[in-house]
């Protein structure tokens, strides 16, 4: 037997919308079914629920979701779509305009941070920072 494990995000009422909003900023995304109460969706073959459920839950940064990203490029399109409307937080964290928690990190981030010489230094560029800078944490 084999277990499909898929997040639920929990929407007030804007399941369809949200849905439509990340499939509009990620490459190979679809919204594969819905009806009035869930909307499933899926980026880069990792699929999604998008619930309405109602005003009795939030989210909260306890639970995010990690992009990363190998170019400086890519750090943009998705720290400026996702954040859009929404609120920007250090060290590459943001809260869509649904509240939603996302992560915009650079994917050299753990190879330099893996360098016991170069990590402290690394980790003090990238506190100073609100979207990571590939070219300054590589220079640090």
């Amino acid at each position: 037997m084999t277990a499909k494990i898929f997040p639920c995000l929990w929407f007030t009422d804007q399941a369809k919308v949200a849905a439509d909003f990340y499939c509009s900023i990620f490459p190979n995304s679809k919204i594969v079914s819905e009806n009035p109460m869930v909307v499933i969706f899926e980026i880069n073959n990792t699929k999604f629920m998008a619930l309405n459920g109602g005003s009795t839950y939030q989210f909260s940064p306890a639970n995010s979701y990690v992009v990363t990203c190998e170019t400086q490029s890519e750090i943009d399109h998705y720290w400026e779509s996702l954040g859009e409307g929404g609120k920007y937080n250090r060290c590459g964290w943001l809260d869509d305009k649904f509240g939603v928690s996302w992560q915009i990190v650079p994917s050299i981030l753990g190879e330099l941070m893996n360098d016991p010489e170069k990590a402290p230094k690394v980790m003090y560029a990238f506190m100073q920072m609100t979207k990571f800078d590939i070219e300054t944490l590589i220079k640090a």
